[in-house]
């Protein structure tokens, strides 16, 4: 196909390290469709393939969030149309003007939600829906510390665990990020000496759960705050991975309990893809979450937007636009 165009990682290191490059998407095969893409989602696991944190084969190309239309539909879909508005938040190859991906792996983006919006929110707003509603069955007046709650996914699950009446405290690194978050509790600031605070909001009991995507920075406070048989919920390294952990650690904090969840893990089959997405989506047009895109940049400046996402300069959700 003439005219597209992607963003790869050629080595692994710092931003500079992404390149454009033309290519030829080709014809989509059996079961595979092809999107032109409108928007792609910028994702802080974006960055974890150019560093090689996770590994892929270089030249790597570059995000899994993207939404657009179907420009071809391919041999043995069904159900699917050239024009109809879909997204894709899995597989890699996300940074470019056109993608081929398989039929089982797309969303149907629902009439009153923008491509745009929809690239913003599939990958953070999944997320946030498997940690508020399938790992821990928080019920309302349990309550729950939410770490980097400005950011990409903090924006969206805060606001999800509030409407379902759990007490939230929101940490962010900023008196101007912390006042963005509508939460019980809005705190900003280092990690040293976060614990005792939310102990003291806690009454000395501590939170029943803390939704960690920061890493190695916060892991000794987020242990601190937790109660006894509380549960640590490390889904991101955005500070970098978490050092080994001790069993005794989480004895001595209270019997506590630690996972390290993955979307993919929740959204493995069609099925399951589906049933989050429409949960998603169900609770935007209710009004409930909302895509704050706090950036745009033109996709070819996608080093750039990773710059600006690892030195913790975005609000909510960033896309880059073909």
């Amino acid at each position: 196909m003439r005219g597209a165009w992607r963003m790869v990682a050629r080595s692994h290191g710092g931003p500079e390290v992404i390149a454009r490059e033309d290519f030829d998407p080709g014809e989509p095969g059996e079961g595979e469709v092809l999107i032109a893409q409108d928007a792609v989602g910028l994702n802080f696991i974006d960055t974890y393939y150019r560093t090689g944190l996770y590994p892929a084969p270089l030249p790597t190309p570059l995000g899994a969030e993207g939404a657009g239309v179907i420009a071809a539909v391919g041999p043995g879909v069904s159900g699917l149309a050239v024009g109809d508005k879909v997204g894709c938040a899995s597989g890699l190859g996300a940074y470019a003007t056109h993608r081929i991906v398989p039929a089982d792996r797309l969303v149907r983006i629902p009439d009153g939600v923008s491509t745009q919006d929809a690239a913003a929110m599939m990958l953070k707003g999944m997320t946030a829906c498997y940690l508020a509603e399938d790992i821990v069955p928080l019920k309302a007046g349990q309550v729950a510390l939410v770490h980097a709650a400005a950011g990409g996914v903090g924006s969206v699950l805060v606001p999800w665990l509030r409407d379902k009446g759990v007490i939230v405290i929101a940490h962010c690194g900023s008196v101007e990020k912390a006042a963005s978050v509508m939460a019980d509790h809005s705190l900003h600031g280092p990690f040293d000496g976060l614990a005792p605070r939310v102990r003291e909001l806690t009454g000395g009991v501590g939170v029943d759960v803390v939704f960690d995507g920061v890493g190695k920075d916060s892991w000794g406070t987020s242990l601190g705050s937790l109660r006894r048989r509380g549960m640590m919920v490390s889904y991101g390294n955005a500070s970098g991975a978490v050092p080994p952990v001790s069993l005794l650690d989480l004895s001595r904090g209270g019997s506590l309990y630690v996972t390290r969840p993955t979307l993919f893990d929740y959204i493995a089959t069609a099925q399951e893809l589906a049933h989050t997405a429409d949960r998603l989506f169900d609770r935007m047009r209710r009004g409930v979450v909302q895509a704050v895109i706090g950036q745009r940049f033109a996709l070819a400046d996608a080093a750039d937007a990773h710059r600006a996402l690892e030195a913790r300069q975005t609000t909510g959700a960033t896309i880059l636009i073909p």
